[in-house]
């Protein structure tokens, strides 16, 4: 049984692991036929990303007693959808950018073709993953690939990305914002929670409500963030093209609030977040770490 290190740069590591090795099962080695198609499936899903979204999935998990084995194929599945997501949003016919996770984007490095068929791969693959996750309760089981579906559809991630792209070169409000990014990035870290913790025993409707509350504030964090960070990080430290939204004339939390104000309105949303925490009986704490290192992370 492996052993969890106390400190969480320790159980952040030993979970990346994991989630890893379980990517590395479910994708087809490049030697199979399709090998183009499979090789380039691992070269945009293995090796890079935090995997904030499966690391989420795990300390859901041990607020509800859900070992880490039980949780290693939702936080594979929820990469899958978002490694896809990442594909999809590089091509030409969205957001065009040429660097993600410090290496070429996959239409770069291969064709936009392929990345169109890699994404709608891993897509796939996430659900085929996510149907033989070990929970032992059929009923379940079905729950949450319902729950995968609608966070990665039209009314969750795709739905926000539809927003994105109608939006640019508009001013948006603070509440336009919100419902666009509580869809494009902040459904799928809300199913990342709610799947980890559907994996666990000790789950209530209390203790789902806490988990859905914290999740909601800390995906919308999660995007303020990720919007100074645009502003004011180097595209080295981010490993992508950094001043790619003030270029594209994207509406942000930067453009709308500022800087400062952007930054300590992701403050609020942790607050509020680790608020929602306080009715997990003392199991939160990883989430409550999580939080934190999601809005002070400086990449």
């Amino acid at each position: 049984m492996q052993t969890i290190p106390s400190d969480f740069a320790g159980w952040m590591q030993a979970h990346q692991a994991r989630v890893e090795a379980a990517l590395d099962r479910a994708l087809p080695g490049a030697d199979i036929a399709p090998q183009r198609l499979h090789e380039a499936m691992r070269y945009a899903v293995l090796g890079g990303g935090k995997r904030i979204r499966p690391l989420l999935a795990y300390a859901a998990g041990e607020a509800t007693d859900a070992p880490a084995d039980r949780v290693d194929r939702i936080g594979a599945a929820v990469e899958l959808i978002h490694v896809y997501s990442l594909v999809h949003d590089d091509l030409p016919c969205m957001d065009n950018d040429v660097l993600r996770r410090g290496k070429p984007t996959v239409h770069v490095q291969y064709d936009d073709a392929t990345a169109l068929l890699v994404g709608d791969s891993l897509q796939s693959l996430a659900f085929g993953v996510l149907a033989g996750a070990p929970v032992g309760d059929s009923a379940v089981l079905v729950d949450m690939v319902g729950r995968l579906a609608t966070a990665a559809g039209s009314r969750g991630m795709a739905g926000g990305q539809a927003v994105d792209l109608a939006s640019l070169g508009k001013q948006l409000s603070v509440p336009e914002l919100e419902f666009m990014h509580v869809h494009k990035t902040g459904a799928l870290i809300r199913a990342s929670v709610l799947l980890g913790a559907q994996c666990g025993s000790a789950l209530d409707a209390a203790r789902m409500e806490s988990l859905d509350r914290y999740a909601k504030c800390i995906g919308l964090a999660f995007q303020v963030v990720d919007d100074v960070l645009d502003a004011t990080a180097s595209t080295a430290t981010l490993g992508k093209t950094a001043g790619k939204d003030a270029d594209d004339n994207k509406p942000t939390y930067v453009s709308v609030l500022g800087v400062e104000a952007a930054r300590k309105f992701a403050g609020q949303l942790l607050d509020d977040a680790l608020t929602a925490l306080d009715k997990v009986a003392g199991q939160g704490g990883r989430l409550a770490q999580l939080g934190r290192f999601i809005v002070t992370r400086e990449f």
